[in-house]
């Protein structure tokens, strides 16, 4: 079976963008640089074509009990029009994905996941759903999505929006009509600036596309591939499910305690969170500055004696700070800002400490 595509695939392709496989789809990990892109969302706009992500419905008059069990974060705790971040954790509390739950009333939830983890997200809600009053439909299909992300995006985008985007909080979102189309606008994204993901008929995707990058062209707009994405999100320390967590991490050891509504009566994974809540964790995801080079995924970390302590995650050089970050899981005993250690990197040991997190703050609107 051959890749998937989004509706975009030949703009993208118009636009000589270099593209790869990424979760089973065919995308864009740049156009012209990654150190273009991202430069262009940290200081103006970028466009991302994000329309992998998967999305699923769920309606019906259980469907706040229903995600509450579902999902660590609560849904019952939001307003119409209000988003939350969440884990979605297996009854052990290791996490199946993280994702975006959008509530639009008590019997309608749109949670969007990753895309290389939607059809396996899929089963597991639908699974997870007997015994509820609950419909739940896979949308993936039937959704583009376009991030507009970057401290210009209100300034340029309200020139062709319906809604009044001053109006829409951080994680919040309302429906009308952008460039004429109907969408969802929601002031997310995966970049630590501000910004609006559009969600919307993937027939629209193509029109959309070339409304954002022409009203965007006077400020210097780029459309902005995975590179960027990512460079972006790890400054921001935005979790990279595959890479920071997965199916043997739990929320807490990814340090997303914040994410997680203890007060709730019943979730999956509620047992394990409290045990490591009151008992404390043999390890946690910290943030580390590096010396020199750069610290990739699975490079391992020692203490100053020698003993093996952990693993990266994620790392690379900040294009914005300019220098070299990583997260990585530590052991107990090792956490501790400013704590010294080595990370191996092509055989050598280079220092490294732990320092706070995130590496770098943008103009993302706060929530809290």
């Amino acid at each position: 079976m051959g890749l998937k595509r989004t509706p975009l695939y030949e703009e993208h392709k118009i636009l000589g963008a270099k593209l790869v496989e990424f979760g089973g789809w065919e995308m864009p990990v740049q156009y012209t640089s990654i150190i273009e892109e991202h430069k262009a969302v940290r200081e103006r706009i970028g466009l991302f074509d994000v329309s992998h992500m998967g999305e699923v419905l769920v309606e019906g008059s259980d469907t706040l009990p229903f995600v509450d069990h579902l999902i660590a974060n609560s849904v019952s705790n939001l307003k119409n029009g209000q988003i939350c971040y969440s884990p979605m954790c297996y009854e052990n509390a290791t996490i199946v994905d993280d994702l975006l739950a959008y509530r639009f009333s008590d019997v309608k939830i749109l949670l969007v996941v990753n895309a290389s983890n939607s059809d396996k997200d899929f089963e597991w809600i639908k699974k997870q759903s007997k015994g509820y009053r609950v419909m739940v439909t896979n949308m993936s299909n039937q959704y583009a999505q376009l991030a507009f992300q970057g401290p210009k995006a209100e300034e340029i985008l309200k020139s062709i929006s319906g809604v009044n985007l001053s109006e829409i909080e951080f994680y919040h979102f309302t429906t009308g009509r952008v460039n004429g189309i109907e969408c969802v606008v929601s002031r997310t994204g995966y970049t630590g600036e501000d910004g609006f993901e559009l969600y919307f008929e993937s027939d629209a995707a193509v029109a959309m596309w070339r409304k954002l990058l022409e009203i965007g062209q006077p400020y210097d707009v780029k459309p902005c591939g995975l590179g960027a994405r990512d460079t972006l999100r790890f400054e921001s320390c935005y979790m990279l499910y595959g890479n920071d967590i997965d199916n043997t991490t739990t929320p807490m050891e990814a340090g997303l305690k914040w994410t997680i509504d203890f007060d709730k009566k019943d979730f999956n994974g509620k047992d394990v969170l409290v045990s490591q809540k009151e008992n404390g964790l043999e390890r946690r995801l910290k943030g580390l500055e590096i010396s020199k080079g750069i610290a990739r995924h699975g490079y391992k970390v020692f203490s100053e004696d020698g003993k093996e302590i952990g693993y990266v995650t994620s790392g690379n050089k900040s294009l914005t700070v300019g220098k070299s970050f990583a997260l990585a899981y530590l052991s107990k005993g090792h956490t501790k800002r400013g704590s010294e250690v080595f990370v191996v990197i092509h055989g050598k040991r280079v220092e490294a400490k732990v320092i706070k997190t995130p590496f770098y703050r943008g103009s993302v609107k706060s929530g809290k």
